[in-house]
């Protein structure tokens, strides 16, 4: 162990799949880094398997979520579990590519908080590289975009960060979704992310627990409106949102309302994309899953 390096604790939140959260901490333990490396499985809503601790030759501890019932709550527990000087998340249906972690500390130098990776997305057979074509990320590029090859598997933090003027992960949004966004959005306020722009982590779409949940959806969109208004005041991303929002509620039936998001979305950028999806779905000629399913196997979502 090399103690030049800085220490790093892997948050690996899970409910009930003990085959992916496997291969996830399988992942985590096979990367060569020569700093300490802590891991920290957290149960979320299911009784935890302490078989998992006896995994390799890494500390591995195996918690319940005693926070907020969800994935924002489960990683808050790793967090403050934690004594290391950074902290990575990891979903428990993706895994981190050779080289993932060497690499991003290596990126996150001495003044970055907060440092990101490209993503291969894996889905269905079909495998798509998202890169963001640039090395550091700011506040107004995601304002406009997601920029959804910010994966929260992807997530290195400075842990004092998180405890500190940052802030740890929001526990109120809705389904623990949007909550990487908006962390990303916290994080580019305060200074630049560090983008290591190569895939080193493989995302897995096929069978999410949220690609269906449209309420969910619809109400995290407007939370994360809420929390940061300054989208609104960026044409391109707020269309972005709005379009969104449109194909959800054209997803639940609910035409009159995703008309009127669709119409927001174009009145901002006439260009947006999604409007005219939604439209098309409001009007039954396309079904929202369908588009989903036909974006996901090229690596993208609406």
């Amino acid at each position: 162990m090399n103690s030049e390096w800085p220490s790093v604790g892997v948050v690996i939140p899970t409910h009930d799949r003990p085959g992916p959260v496997r291969e996830a901490l399988r992942s985590v333990l096979d990367q060569f880094y020569p700093g300490r490396l802590r891991i920290i499985v957290v149960y979320d809503r299911a009784a935890p398997d302490q078989s998992l601790a006896s995994e390799g030759d890494r500390p591995v501890t195996v918690v319940k979520n005693d926070r907020t019932p969800g994935l924002a709550g489960a990683r808050n527990t790793g967090i403050t579990l934690l004594d290391t000087e950074l902290v990575a998340f990891l979903d428990d249906d993706d895994e981190w590519l050779p080289g993932k972690l060497n690499a991003q500390v290596a990126a996150l130098g001495q003044s970055a908080e907060m440092c990101t990776t490209a993503i291969e997305v894996a889905y269905r057979g079909k495998y798509n590289v998202r890169l963001a074509g640039r090395s550091t990320i700011d506040h107004g590029d995601l304002l406009r975009s997601r920029m959804m090859m910010l994966h929260s598997s992807t997530f290195l933090f400075r842990r004092n960060a998180l405890l500190g003027g940052l802030g740890l992960i929001a526990e109120d949004a809705p389904g623990s979704q949007n909550e990487d966004w908006d962390v990303l959005l916290r994080a580019a306020r305060r200074r630049s992310i560090c983008h290591v722009d190569s895939p080193y982590v493989q995302v897995n779409w096929a069978g999410s627990h949220f690609e269906t949940r449209w309420d969910t959806k619809i109400s995290s969109l407007k939370w994360i409106l809420d929390r940061h208004p300054e989208i609104h005041g960026c044409p391109e991303g707020a269309a972005r949102v709005y379009g969104q929002l449109a194909c959800w509620h054209a997803a639940v039936g609910d035409r009159k309302t995703a008309l009127k998001w669709a119409t927001r979305a174009t009145r901002y950028h006439p260009a947006e994309p999604r409007a005219a999806v939604a439209l098309a779905a409001a009007a039954g000629l396309v079904s929202i899953p369908n588009v989903m399913a036909t974006l996901h196997r090229r690596g993208k979502g609406i």
